[in-house]
């Protein structure tokens, strides 16, 4: 039996959704905008922006991008990891990484 996103998130990630969608559902009223006018600009259905106001992690990031994008918020998913601004990876040597990662093999004992 496979577990859900659900199961597998992060408290720290949920909680963040939660507020995510609690702030999105702030900032449509804020606006006047009703959920059916939400729904109609976004292309979804009510019950999938009732799941977007409450953090769904299983609603797509395409719809949260557009909501956002309705809201007049712009397009914050595209600098929301920007390489100049990851720390981290900054001091990485970014051109000694792999192009891609493969698993290891695991070797079967007989």
């Amino acid at each position: 039996m496979r577990s859900s996103v659900v199961d597998l998130l992060a408290s720290q990630a949920r909680r963040s959704l939660t507020k995510f969608g609690a702030d999105l559902s702030i900032a449509r009223r804020k606006r006047r905008l009703t959920v059916q006018m939400m729904t109609e600009r976004i292309g979804i259905s009510k019950a999938t922006y009732l799941r977007l106001e409450r953090g769904d992690p299983t609603v797509a990031m395409g719809a949260y991008a557009q909501a956002l994008f309705v809201l007049g918020l712009g397009a914050p998913f595209g600098d929301l990891i920007d390489q100049r601004n990851d720390e981290q990876g900054l001091l990485l040597e970014v051109e000694h990484l792999p192009k891609r990662v493969a698993s290891p093999k695991h070797r079967s004992e007989a």
